[in-house]
């Protein structure tokens, strides 16, 4: 049924142990992503696509994309990869196979390293975890003291740039580094561009 996906979303999202945004989305613009998408609403990927323009997890640290939402882009494929989230230090979540003919699973390509893992979980496994209350064990190592209240006052379409970057040696404590919002297209392509110049990807 098309309702009962997005209400097992919900219910997670009114349960998780920190705040979860449901964004508003146009819903013509969220239908058109879920025809270029090609799934249904039963899957929760389509659910949140159809339902939500996006969901800010954890003071806004995690976003997942949606429909699409002023300042949050919808579900879209880049380079193959289909992009389903992103935080605020500029990591990106994609949805694929781990190579030609698997099945898709969630990848992260995290700016403390700058190489994309495998995490082994389909969308729906992912999400039920994040929101679930597995946000700051994932994070462990990209927080500082107070992020809350300086993560809660970045704008969705901007991250927080670490300098010198988490993926140095002198940028691992974060509690020390000059930080400041960008726009976030531009951090994450700064750091692709950095991973493809060290020859990570």
């Amino acid at each position: 049924m098309e309702e009962s996906a997005w209400s097992e979303v919900t219910a997670l999202a009114a349960a998780a142990p920190y705040p979860v945004q449901l964004l508003l989305t146009d819903p013509e613009r969220a239908a058109a992503c879920l025809t270029a998408l090609g799934v249904t609403t039963r899957s929760w990927l389509g659910a949140v696509v159809a339902n939500s323009g996006g969901l800010v997890i954890d003071h806004g640290w995690l976003r997942v994309l949606g429909g699409g939402h002023d300042g949050l882009p919808e579900v879209a494929g880049d380079d193959g990869r289909l992009v389903v989230a992103f935080d605020v230090m500029g990591g990106q979540f994609a949805w694929l196979p781990a190579e030609p003919g698997a099945r898709r699973t969630v990848h992260y390509f995290g700016p403390e390293d700058l190489e994309w893992q495998d995490l082994e979980l389909g969308y729906g496994d992912w999400l039920d975890a994040m929101l679930a209350g597995a946000v700051p064990q994932f994070y462990a190592g990209l927080r500082w003291p107070g992020w809350e209240i300086e993560v809660a006052g970045v704008a969705l379409d901007e991250g927080i740039s670490a300098w010198p970057p988490p993926w140095t040696k002198e940028g691992k404590d974060l509690s020390v580094v000059s930080r400041r919002p960008i726009r976030l297209t531009e951090l994450v392509s700064v750091q692709q561009e950095t991973a493809r110049q060290l020859g990570f990807l």
